[in-house]
């Protein structure tokens, strides 16, 4: 069955590129298959309708072609191959272009978006499993849905290189909505210049706040389990598990978490029930290695950064 488009708009979220009513052809796509809703957020620099940025036709649709190395399908590799039984695949766009503070804004109205969304999935198929992955800003399209959202609207995430701050999720994770979620946030010490980065241009809820890829901190939650993908201890015990995941190649990089070879079936196992948390968490480390530990044995640090922040609009991608 087709990927459901839905685009985040000033007028909420709808059908992608239609001016059809939204709750017609969502009950529609539920009847069609009987499984799992999987939905699918993306971050920083894309916007529906925008050519090679669009995540419609690139990060989510199921044959993106001629669209760059960083342009994986991630329905594909999720096993949504249009065939029934396999679940229905939500594409969700929203506006995350322009400046990283006006997309960090918007996130927060998408995720609004999003949690009305989740809640007329649940009021047409209530006993529905409904499981998200995410990358980036994303992760604060989807942390916001579950904080404003009805108790257990999503059953499984995956944050992959979460650009949020610990404390957020942790008020997402523990408020009475989102504390039967199950997380697995995915991180790595490549993305920490992004991380650094993001912490010194947004300003966090709580002062002195960390980012999510440092870990969850000393009061860890306990449905959430946190990978460091590039930690070599990590990726042995998964191996032995099964999941053969492929070690780093860069020691800069954003997109590792959904370009890396093999981590598609390792969060495939997670979101289906497959692999839960409390086999995760006694095969993983308690706690990720610190911010740098990676780049330092390949850098000097940190004159680029350092220049980065004196120019605001000269913020990475993400």
């Amino acid at each position: 069955m087709p990927i459901l488009r839905i685009t985040v708009t000033e007028n909420g979220a709808g059908l992608h590129g239609s001016s059809a009513p939204l709750l017609p052809a969502l009950a529609r796509a539920l009847a069609e298959d009987d499984g799992p809703v999987t939905v699918m957020v993306h971050g920083y620099r894309y916007a529906p309708g925008t050519g090679l940025s669009c995540p419609h036709e690139t990060l989510f649709h199921r044959a993106p072609e001629g669209m760059g190395a960083r342009i994986i399908s991630w329905p594909r590799h999720l096993g949504l191959r249009g065939q029934r039984g396999e679940g229905l695949g939500i594409s969700f766009g929203w506006p995350a272009r322009g400046s990283l503070w006006d997309a960090h804004r918007r996130a927060e109205t998408a995720g609004l978006a999003l949690s009305g969304l989740l809640d007329s999935l649940r009021d047409l198929d209530p006993g529905r499993t409904v499981n998200l992955i995410c990358h980036s800003l994303g992760a604060r399209v989807a942390l916001a849905a579950i904080r404003a959202g009805r108790p257990g609207a999503i059953n499984r995430a995956v944050l992959l290189a979460a650009a949020e701050f610990a404390g957020t999720a942790q008020k997402a994770l523990r408020s009475v909505s989102g504390r039967h979620t199950q997380v697995l946030n995915v991180t790595t010490r490549e993305n920490d210049l992004f991380d650094f980065l993001f912490q010194r241009l947004v300003a966090p809820e709580t002062r002195g706040d960390r980012m999510l890829g440092q870990g969850q901190g000393p009061a860890a939650l306990p449905n959430m389990v946190t990978l460091q993908l590039d930690d070599a201890a990590s990726l042995q015990a998964l191996r032995a598990a099964g999941y053969r995941i492929a070690a780093r190649e860069r020691l800069i990089c954003h997109w590792s978490p959904y370009l890396r070879a093999g981590v598609f079936p390792l969060y495939g196992a997670f979101l289906s029930g497959g692999l839960g948390l409390p086999e995760l968490r006694a095969t993983l480390p308690e706690a990720p290695a610190p911010r740098w530990s990676r780049l330092r044995r390949g850098l000097t640090m940190p004159p680029i950064a350092t220049r980065a922040i004196g120019h605001r609009h000269g913020t990475g991608s993400r």
